[in-house]
């Protein structure tokens, strides 16, 4: 809950940042195949066609196995960060690799090739008896082992070979300026570590409290979203990655690993749900503390770093080839300055389930709060780049305005439910202004739907939220005609394909951007729920989202795991695990199994 490692089905770690999410990487193999550096660990067979690869996570954990079955034997990578562990003390901040023989005997192959700052620092390498010191001009690591080590281009290698029950143990580890790399774990201190760390997983799994029908799901997504969290500060990243592709070979390459105020209320009302109210808690104080430090103009940015800071500025590494030739790689996200008028709704939203479900709202935290809602009065009727953070000229995105009707709507609600002081009649004006807006500017009576912005005629998905924060309800006329649109294909001018949902219409928006996308994962999920609220008065709806759920849940990984979008031959697309694809999957896996009732 610092960092995060992506690895992959060959043991290779192809993305690691270290100490926390935004760090430049160590190792960023899955940028650029031959310079971004990679931490393997696999048989000496594994190119054979005779080896087959297999992952899973310890159940209710996550600890991952990677497993190597041939003729010869069965072996086993067994990955995990200890957690529980203060700071400072042996096992605080370490990435964990036990190599097993499980049956036979089966040789293996270790290559670990730092690439330090995203490739661009050199290091040098120095061998010892207890492993590799790795010391570049920022930043030491330690691989710690009783395996020996020798030489290789960038990095060390080895060559061992395990038989039946017998193990060895790899140890990455920050360095303290100017020591070695530390004794070996020894067997007795890595079991202890294993064992905790998976009770500790347990334990904080326990708590969660959903039992409905897609329970392994939505535990895969919880136990990732734990993984996005960042301890110290309680903020969440959208993603660990950064720069993997919305399209193979496109330039729609982002960096994720910072914290949306968007993603506030979809992240509490999702820990909220099952159970995890201290998650909420944590990312609640996390973003009361942002609400304190806004713009000179007095509004907020939409994203902050992971610590708090707000400058983010984007660059390029013009020298990584990208995930399969996907250029540029950016990390930094030029973003953070763009007027987003929706983050308002989802910050006000967030504050009033946890006002109602977690702790109340305090009168100095009412004062920034009745501030930023005035500032909402003052601006709500500008155009903005929208929820999808279009680099093409701005609109009057109806998404924008629905969630600027949503910050209102909620400062009303919590003032007359806490007493507070506000100006309640100019809110009132102001949010009824805004509902009559969107339902005369932002309605096309050519397509019988809500469309994307002011004077359009596209859909857009980010309109499936209106009965979602119950700006409409489910079953309004205008709702079911516009679910009815976004179910179409999109050469009938829909946004549905195989059951998969695009956010909008590259075809037919001018987002400033070049190339294609896949469908969105989080808006797949967003009309599932929309379809299970209308459903409640229609069983043929409830039906069909459903199937459309069930459908999707097809589309994860073989670990449960989600990325941003779904490629055409159903390949993960975009930064990878997406945390609002997961908050989205809980949200609609907990009202689809509460509106079709009890089993059975």
């Amino acid at each position: 809950m610092h960092s995060a490692a992506l690895v992959g089905l060959d043991g290779s770690i192809d993305w690691y940042c270290h100490p926390h999410f935004d760090s430049p990487s160590i190792f960023a193999a899955i940028l650029d195949h031959n310079k971004g550096g990679r931490f393997r660990i696999c048989p000496s067979r594994a190119i054979a066609d005779d080896v087959i690869r297999k992952q899973h996570y310890w159940p209710d954990t996550n600890v991952l196995v990677t497993r190597f079955l041939s003729p010869e034997g069965v072996g086993q990578v067994v990955d995990y960060m200890p957690v529980g562990i203060p700071e400072r003390e042996a096992g605080s901040h370490w990435l964990i690799r036990r190599v097993q023989a499980v049956r036979g005997t089966m040789s293996f192959k270790l290559e670990c090739t730092p690439a330090f700052n995203y490739a661009r620092d050199g290091h040098d390498t120095a061998l010892s008896p207890e492993g590799a010191c790795f010391h570049a001009p920022n930043l030491s690591m330690g691989l710690a082992t009783d395996i020996p080590l020798q030489r290789s281009d960038g990095g060390v290698m080895a060559e061992f070979s395990l038989d039946h029950g017998q193990s060895a143990i790899f140890v990455l580890r920050e360095l303290p300026s100017g020591s070695g790399c530390g004794p070996a774990l020894s067997h007795e201190h890595e079991f202890e570590l294993f064992h905790s760390t998976v009770e500790w997983w347990r334990h904080w799994l326990s708590r969660c409290s959903y039992t409905g029908r897609w329970r392994e799901a939505v535990h895969r997504s919880v136990l990732a979203l734990k993984l996005l969290t960042f301890q110290p500060t309680g903020a969440i990243v959208a993603s660990p990655t950064c720069s993997l592709p919305e399209t193979i070979g496109g330039v729609r390459n982002w960096d994720y690993r910072y914290t949306w105020i968007r993603d506030a209320a979809f992240t509490l009302y999702a820990f909220i749900r099952v159970g995890f109210t201290e998650e909420a808690a944590r990312f609640g104080a996390f973003l009361r503390e942002r609400i304190k430090e806004p713009e000179p103009d007095g509004s907020l940015q939409i994203m902050y770093g992971i610590d708090g800071r707000h400058k983010l500025t984007e660059e390029t590494l013009d020298h990584l080839e990208g995930y399969r030739g996907s250029r540029p790689v950016r990390f930094g996200n030029g973003a953070y300055n763009q007027l987003q008028l929706d983050i308002y709704g989802e910050l006000m939203d967030s504050v009033y389930l946890y006002n109602k479900y977690g702790a109340p709202v305090a009168y100095d935290g009412w004062v920034w709060l009745r501030r930023m809602v005035d500032w909402v009065c003052d601006n709500w009727d500008k155009k903005d780049e929208g929820i999808w953070e279009v680099r093409g000229p701005r609109q009057h995105f109806v998404y924008s305005k629905v969630m600027c009707w949503v910050a209102l709507d909620r400062a009303i609600r919590l003032a007359d439910k806490r007493s507070f002081p506000a100006d309640r009649s100019r809110w009132l004006k102001m949010r009824d202004q805004i509902y009559e807006q969107v339902f005369e500017r932002g309605w096309s009576a050519k397509r019988n739907a809500f469309v994307q912005y002011y004077g359009s005629e596209s859909l857009d998905a980010s309109n499936l939220i209106m009965p979602l924060v119950f700006f409409t309800a489910p079953n309004d006329p205008r709702m079911l005609t516009t679910l009815d649109a976004t179910l179409k294909s999109p050469d009938d001018g829909g946004l549905l394909e195989n059951n998969l949902v695009f956010r909008y219409n590259v075809y037919q928006t001018e987002d400033g951007l070049e190339g294609e996308e896949g469908s969105f994962n989080m808006c797949t999920f967003w009309l599932v729920e929309a379809l299970t609220r209308a459903g409640r008065q229609d069983p043929a709806r409830l039906q069909l989202a459903r199937l459309m759920f069930e459908e999707m849940l097809g589309y994860a990984n073989h670990l449960g795991l989600y990325a941003e979008e779904t490629g055409p031959q159903g390949e993960a697309l975009g930064n990878f695990p997406q945390a609002f694809t997961h908050l989205s999957l809980i949200s609609a896996a907990f009202n689809l199994d509460r509106a079709l009732g009890t089993r059975g």
